[in-house]
């Protein structure tokens, strides 16, 4: 006769499994619900700790919530290797290498002063929201970008390399007008002038005092507001292309005038009338 007990026994690491890496059901949802606001207080504690005034009253309190967070993000870290089919493609992922990031600092620490707050790195693991509230569609969008930015590297690159190349001559031209009297001490230096002005962030540590360094710097100002543009219409010129092919190989041919329908409710092709 067959052991009903067992028959009726629920899979303990199955569930476990379901628990931890899926939140489409109850359970798998309200644990990374949970595991997210662990992290976020996790963090902030982080960074309340980096602030003197409050550290100094509560230090002691932060010192045991931090390493029963650091326990709990271990046993976690340890469960997914247990439960996951394959733990070494776990191990070796990205949220894997994250997970192992957000509590090898604190563990470094007892040895190594100084690595203590690189424990923010457990900021990282908030990415599980995309998964946890269904965002998963816009991770599509975010291909697409990338998609769009591999595409225009290299004009990218040659853009770069044109700035480059302005700032290195304007730099020089600057150290050689200006002088190390007024601040331009090196051609690097000048450089460093260059790239805040042209980026125009102007942080003011450094200006040109002589009518013809001013003008100089003028020039430089109005090609700064140019330059920004270029990088913005390659990289936006890319995702529209991105885009058009996308839709272009979702939409359907008419099978009388082979015509391209992109209308996905479309029941009748608008070109010839037939029957899709």
């Amino acid at each position: 006769m067959p052991d009903q007990n067992n028959h009726k026994s629920p899979n303990f690491h199955q569930e476990l499994y379901t628990i931890i890496f899926q939140s489409d059901t109850r359970l798998g949802k309200a644990f990374d619900v949970v595991l997210l606001v662990v992290i976020v207080s996790s963090i902030v504690i982080v960074m309340l700790e980096s602030v003197t005034s409050i550290n100094v009253k509560y230090s002691q309190i932060f010192y045991y919530l931090e390493w029963i967070f650091t326990i709990l993000f271990t046993v976690e870290y340890i469960a997914r290797i247990w439960v996951s089919p394959n733990p070494k493609k776990y191990v070796t992922s990205f949220f894997g290498i994250i997970d192992l990031l957000s509590i090898l600092p604190a563990y470094i620490s007892i040895f190594f002063a100084g690595y203590h707050s690189l424990i923010i790195f457990r900021s990282f693991r908030l990415l599980r929201v995309f998964r946890i509230f269904k965002l998963v569609r816009f991770v599509g969008e975010a291909s697409h970008l990338r998609q769009a930015l591999v595409a225009s590297r290299a004009k990218i690159t040659v853009f770069l390399a044109a700035v480059g190349i302005i700032v290195v001559i304007m730099g020089t031209i600057m150290y050689i007008v200006e002088g190390a009297e007024n601040g331009f001490t090196s051609i690097p230096r000048s450089m460093y002038w260059a790239i805040v002005t042209l980026t125009t962030v102007g942080y003011g540590d450094i200006a040109p005092s002589t009518v013809l360094g001013q003008a100089l710097a003028s020039v430089i100002m109005i090609m700064g507001y140019a330059i920004i543009a270029v990088p913005t219409g390659i990289v936006t010129s890319e995702i529209a292309k991105a885009g058009f092919k996308q839709k272009s190989s979702t939409a359907r041919i008419c099978p009388n005038c082979e015509s391209q329908i992109t209308d996905d409710d479309a029941i009748y092709c608008k070109h010839c009338g037939t029957e899709m």
